[in-house]
């Protein structure tokens, strides 16, 4: 097995100094003139959502189509890497690497309370806090966190690593893995845009992460260890963070990342299997096989519902949105799973994203989910009331305070908080090292002063936001930008369809398909 090198190339401030200058023109202008900066991204991000939604639902199923006709195909079989190219890590860490990181805070927040939003306000015209609304609370969790969201995971992925590792082209970037369509101009201007983008989606989507996990750990620590909410309680807490991930990210994928990635599924398989057993276990089993069938039979429905003659705004609310941000997490995702798959084929990464990270999603929607929803219809807690009036912080920790031992379990939550968050930010600041690394391969790391250089970065982005209140906003032009990245995915596709054809035309089924002389 090939061990990648513990450091890789110089910084290429070709794509670099692009990258900061994007981060900066966008986030500048939110903390000097937060007032209108945030009118302005509110605008785009309504022009994008209103002229465009139908364009994100249709990308949403194209996407799963793909690659489940992928899966199935032939070229499902094709191995990423050389005939002697063997995983690097186990079948267990790389799936828990690929969870952990593409998750992050976000299901932790959404989980509990989400079906509650659903409940309130469903969709299909149903009557709000109606058992109908209760079922469909629990069926759109699981398609917002299933299938689709992970096809786009998947895709930028493929391409990717089929370009590192069985084309052994150097770079780490979507422009490297563009050139079976692009050719020679994914080197060129086109190349350093799609990569400058990338970076601020990157470190977008990592200020969405803050914006979540901030408010609630704080607002959890101040309940748990009486400490009064503040400013500097937020930067404290984003301070541990960066600590945390930093070290992460300092240790590299073996020793780091995947290591903290394998904690954070074991702390989360806890929790979940503690409220499982506390709670009303046959509840949340049959919500969840419900819920499912449910989804299964309306998933066409769902994916394509626009709703043009009553007017809803539930699928712009919820749905384009979800498929926004998943769209704008994509390239990094994709940059970082395509690094941790050498020596899997293309059909063990599409069943590792599509199945096994829809699978870890619904158990969060089921049991936590389910344990909410039970508290709301039953009456024991009004978590709808509470969401109202304190967001969705204060939800949760009414929901954990409803838990036996809930101040035990409120601190290993918080911990789990802190892990989960990390383990995004550490893939972040790794893949955002990758991209900006002259001619990387698929066997090294990015150096390490790369590496810590972005994870500071990205905290000090973080702190500025926080303090200025501009996270919301960063968030809503993170989610902007995924629309520009709906023509890029087709782009990959693209190009991965074309050099699979062009590398396999002659090749009959084979239990793996290898270039033999990858180096081609």
């Amino acid at each position: 097995m090939s061990t990648p090198k513990q450091s890789g190339d110089s910084l290429d401030l070709r794509v670099f100094i692009p990258s900061v200058l994007v981060i900066a023109g966008l986030v500048l202008p939110l903390i000097l003139f937060p007032e209108s900066g945030t009118a302005l991204v509110n605008a785009a991000f309504a022009f994008a959502t209103g002229k465009f939604g139908w364009l994100y639902m249709i990308a949403g199923l194209s996407v799963v189509l793909f690659l489940v006709g992928l899966a199935v195909s032939r070229y499902g079989n094709v191995r990423l890497g050389g005939p002697d190219d063997k995983p690097e890590f186990s079948y267990f860490s790389w799936v828990a690497m690929i969870f952990a990181g593409g998750i992050g805070i976000a299901i932790v927040n959404w989980a509990w309370v989400e079906p509650i939003y659903y409940f309130m306000g469903p969709p299909f015209d149903v009557k709000p806090a109606s058992d109908a609304a209760a079922e469909w609370a629990l069926t759109y969790g699981q398609f917002h966190w299933g299938f689709t969201p992970w096809a786009f995971y998947c895709l930028p992925a493929i391409p990717i690593a089929y370009s590192m590792y069985v084309h052994n082209r150097p770079g780490v970037r979507l422009s490297v893995a563009s050139r079976g369509l692009l050719g020679r101009y994914a080197d060129g201007w086109l190349g350093v845009i799609l990569d400058a983008v990338v970076v601020f989606g990157i470190v977008g989507g990592v200020g969405t992460s803050l914006g979540l996990a901030v408010p609630l750990v704080s607002q959890l620590s101040s309940g748990l260890f009486g400490i009064e909410p503040s400013f500097m309680l937020d930067i404290g807490v984003l301070l541990i963070w960066t600590a945390i991930f930093s070290a992460s990210v300092w240790f590299g994928l073996a020793k780091g990342i995947r290591i903290l990635s394998d904690i954070n599924v074991w702390l989360a398989i806890f929790l979940l299997g503690f409220t499982f057993l506390v709670g009303d276990s046959l509840f949340m089993v049959e919500g969840w096989v419900n819920s499912l069938g449910k989804m299964v039979s309306h998933f066409v429905e769902m994916s394509l519902w626009t709703d043009p003659v009553g007017g809803s705004t539930f699928w712009k609310d919820w749905t384009v949105f979800y498929w926004a941000w998943w769209i704008a997490y994509a390239p990094m995702m994709g940059l970082f799973v395509a690094r941790i798959s050498r020596g899997r084929t293309i059909r063990e990464l599409i069943i590792a994203e599509m199945v096994f990270g829809s699978l870890g999603c619904w158990v969060f929607f089921a049991v936590w989910g389910g344990y909410a929803l039970e508290l709301q219809v039953k009456g024991t807690l009004d978590v709808a009331a509470i969401l109202n009036d304190g967001g969705i912080p204060s939800a949760v920790q009414a929901i954990l305070n409803t838990l036996p031992m809930s101040g035990l379990v409120t601190g290993v939550f918080i911990l789990l908080c802190f892990i989960f968050l990390a383990t995004t930010l550490d893939s972040s600041a790794y893949v955002l090292a990758s991209v900006t690394s002259r001619k990387l391969s698929g066997y090294q790391e990015p150096k390490r002063s790369i590496r810590l250089t972005w994870a500071f970065l990205i905290s000090g982005v973080g702190v500025a936001l926080i303090q200025l209140g501009g996270l919301k906003a960063v968030q809503t032009s993170t989610i902007v930008v995924a629309l520009p990245m709906i023509p890029v995915l087709v782009i990959l596709a693209w190009s991965l369809i074309r050099w699979l054809r062009q590398d396999f035309a002659k090749k009959v089924m084979e239990p793996h398909l290898v270039i033999e002389d990858h180096h081609k």
